[in-house]
């Protein structure tokens, strides 16, 4: 399926593709690790990011349309890793991940319309390893 403001050629061009109630990954709500790589996904999600409070690593690549903005990041309050990678429709300010602050311990983001400042990441406790490769972030 099809998720919110989809992409309307590639919804063409996969209309005859078998269809599957993505929603039905919502019933895990107790998930602690979640990885998304080359779904084909299309549009926004937003069960996604409310259906697992107990969720401590993130997974995105190479997800060509799936539409995901960093912010969407506050329904994780417990992720301690998030790797974003290749995913041109995945947006956002870094500093969307100090809603994260107390948790994060490792970042990789590559490929992405991410922007801001890295050094807004510079107060966070836990912070191990930081990857922000190919994106709009800039330091002091």
């Amino acid at each position: 399926d099809d998720g919110e403001d989809p992409n309307i050629r590639e919804a063409y061009k996969t209309a005859r593709y078998t269809s599957h109630d993505i929603q039905i990954i919502s019933r895990f709500s107790k998930l602690r690790s979640l990885d998304l790589f080359q779904a084909s996904m299309n549009g926004r999600y937003p069960f996604l990011f409310t259906s697992f409070p107990l969720l401590q690593k993130l997974g995105i690549g190479l997800c060509d349309y799936l539409k995901f903005d960093l912010a969407m990041l506050a329904g994780f309050p417990l992720l301690k890793e998030l790797e974003i990678s290749h995913s041109p429709f995945i947006t956002g300010k870094i500093n969307s991940l100090r809603v994260l602050k107390d948790t994060l311990e490792k970042v990789h983001i590559e490929s992405c319309l991410v922007r801001g400042n890295f050094m807004e990441l510079a107060d966070f406790p836990h912070m191990r390893e930081l990857h922000l490769i190919d994106v709009v972030v800039t330091g002091d």
